[in-house]
């Protein structure tokens, strides 16, 4: 017994390691461990640092039946799913989907895993910038495509539940993906020049007022945006979630940050002192405001000189 107990190990070990081969991982700075890009998913069961998760979340999705006459509608199609092994929603819904795709007697290699970077400036991109152009702001993110073009998609949870939405998808009526502002934003800044953006400003500003949800919808969207080389993109996403939240300090100190970065410190400093104002006993952001404020003379001297450069050309 106790030699095929450590047959079984060594077994196990091997198919591990095997499948962790051609795998990427980064470490944080506090020393968790993630993977970056392409990967099979039986990993996720076979490493212990996600096996737990994983497999609690898997076994959490029970169904009654499983024979459902829609299933067959997926058996042709392809899901490209981009997730994170640090987030949250993605340890929930990764494998609970994973459950439902089995349970309805579907393949798993129509399935493509991808996993994303949870901070700094690779934030929720691939090493190979695998999410470039599919509009990915939140994970977990499920991609339904036919014929290698996209048809439907799950944005970081169901709308309804999982059972529904999927069904949704196999019968052609897909239910709208979540968070509605960050997504109509992405459909304007791909169909429009940031010039036409601006011509149309006040459509815009109007029709995402209704559809966003909460600040942090886009506070994220803006850091995404940022992150990928979007800067005047996510100005104007911070700049929007600056009005829609006057009352929130975060919004404010985002919104400066990328100000500062961008070199624009007059509007930064203005920015800062509005998220003090909010969050006076905050002494990180009064720290930066006075960096900035001893900048200032000579920055805001070259701002209003490209400006009036600008004004004569």
């Amino acid at each position: 017994m106790t030699k095929l107990l450590s047959l079984s190990i060594i077994a196990l070990i091997s198919v591990s390691t095997a499948l962790a081969q051609d795998i990427q991982f980064y470490t944080t700075d506090e020393g968790d461990k993630h993977i970056w890009g392409e990967f099979p998913i039986d990993y996720l069961k076979e490493d212990t640092t996600y096996s737990t998760w994983f497999k609690s979340n898997y076994d959490t999705l029970k169904l009654e039946k499983t024979d459902f006459e829609w299933a067959k509608n997926l058996q042709d199609k392809e899901v490209d799913i981009y997730l994170g092994t640090w987030c949250g929603d993605s340890q929930e819904w990764v494998p609970q989907f994973l459950k439902l795709w089995d349970e309805l007697g579907l393949r798993r290699d129509q399935l493509r895993f991808t996993a994303l970077y949870g901070s700094g400036d690779d934030y929720k991109q691939g090493p190979k910038r695998e999410e470039k152009g599919l509009n990915i702001h939140r994970v977990p993110t499920f991609i339904f495509k036919e014929g290698g073009k996209e048809y439907a998609r799950i944005v970081e949870s169901p709308s309804t539940d999982m059972l529904t939405d999927v069904a949704q998808i196999a019968l052609g009526y897909p239910s709208a993906p979540n968070y509605a502002g960050a997504n109509y934003l992405l459909q304007i800044f791909d169909s429009m020049t940031m010039e036409e953006v601006y011509e149309n400003i006040q459509s815009i500003y109007s029709t995402v007022y209704y559809k966003v949800g909460r600040y942090v919808e886009l506070n994220t969207l803006g850091r995404v945006l940022s992150t990928s080389d979007r800067k005047k993109e996510a100005l104007l996403v911070f700049q929007f979630n600056t009005y829609y939240y006057p009352g929130n300090w975060w919004t404010h100190k985002t919104y400066a940050e990328l100000l500062t970065e961008m070199e624009n410190y007059s509007e930064a400093i203005k920015a800062y002192e509005k998220a003090i104002s909010l969050n006076s006993e905050n002494e990180e952001l009064k720290a930066e405001l006075d960096r900035l404020q001893k900048l200032t003379p000579e920055k805001v001297g070259e701002e209003e000189g490209k400006g009036k450069a600008s004004s004569s050309n």
